[in-house]
């Protein structure tokens, strides 16, 4: 299978599994990909998601140019017709928290994977780049929209425009990354970051997610007023109360996600 997905720990660890074609996201893996989203999202037992590629020179290099040519349909076709394909990759989602662990090459429509996931880490040897321009294309998989949220203006403009490639030392700098580690030590750092996740109460987890989100879009006045909802709408939860309990009986609280 061209995407894996293996659940321990309240962790699903996905792999992007073409390891011979530098994990390139032909049609078959991005129908994996969203059911794998889809997975992480309803499944009780998943509390955080790890996405990675397997081998050790890239993450994901891309669009396989070789299986992506243009389509038999007009643009309109698809984008205004009936939903009947591939939904676009732009609109992988997930309530739940989702880890990047960059273990090599992520060009294209790989870094653009990458910016859909909450938490990026690399390996040292990771290599970043939307070279679009260069074969007279855009990063259309979200890439023009969430660089410039990620980095910034200037930095997100440099890479946008000339399509050329960044380091993990880089990458890091200007806030792409927000950690690089040996590459022999990316899965354990990926697993370690993802079971301080796991081990918060899971209602907590979503709702902190879904307000940096929702509350980045918002003026701050409606933010605050959001987080206040949000706080009430957990106070009379039971891992609120279970939290509270464990603290004064000095143990580790166990959540249930109520």
């Amino acid at each position: 299978m061209p995407v894996t997905i293996e659940v321990s720990d309240f962790i699903a660890t996905v792999t992007l599994n073409r390891p011979e074609a530098m994990n390139a996201l032909d049609p078959e893996s991005a129908a994996q990909l969203h059911e794998a989203w889809r997975a992480i999202s309803t499944r009780e037992d998943v509390r955080v998601g790890i996405l990675t590629g397997a081998g050790e020179r890239a993450f994901c290099a891309g669009a396989d140019l070789k299986k992506t040519m243009p389509p038999a349909e007009s643009f309109a076709e698809l984008h205004f017709g009936p939903m009947t394909g591939i939904p676009p990759m732009s609109t992988l989602q997930t309530p739940k928290p989702m880890i990047a662990a960059l273990n090599g090459f992520a060009l294209g429509g790989g870094l653009e994977l990458a910016m859909l996931c909450d938490i990026r880490i690399a390996a040292d040897t990771a290599t970043f780049g939307l070279p679009e321009v260069g074969i007279g294309s855009i990063p259309a998989g979200g890439g023009t929209q969430r660089i410039v949220r990620a980095i910034g203006q200037s930095d997100a403009m440099l890479m946008l425009l000339t399509g050329e490639r960044i380091d993990a030392r880089e990458a890091l700098r200007i806030g792409l990354v927000s950690r690089v580690v040996p590459g022999a030590e990316l899965a354990a750092a990926a697993r370690s970051i993802a079971s301080r996740i796991a081990a918060n109460a899971p209602l907590a987890v979503v709702a902190a997610k879904r307000l940096a989100y929702i509350g980045g879009e918002l003026p701050l006045a409606a933010g605050l007023e959001l987080e206040q909802q949000s706080f009430g709408n957990l106070r009379d939860s039971g891992d609120r109360i279970e939290g509270r309990r464990a603290f004064a009986e000095k143990r580790q609280p166990r959540f249930q996600g109520r």
